[in-house]
């Protein structure tokens, strides 16, 4: 017989606690992950337009001269 068959009640209730805090820790790592990936998608967005707005103005003032 395997090991399982013959385990405390405790210790089957353990390995399910164990069991889900994993299955949560896993699933609230990867919402952040995803959630970051929106993050720096936004981030460089707002860097390319700050590029284009810098090189908009360089272009004006080139102009102005």
């Amino acid at each position: 017989m395997s090991r399982t068959a013959h385990a405390r009640p405790e210790a089957a209730s353990f390995q399910r606690t164990l069991l889900t805090m994993l299955m949560l820790s896993t699933l609230a790592v990867s919402m952040a992950a995803l959630a970051g990936c929106n993050t720096m998608e936004g981030a460089g967005e707002d860097v390319s337009a700050a590029g284009r707005a810098v090189s908009k103005s360089a272009e004006e003032t080139k102009q102005g001269m």
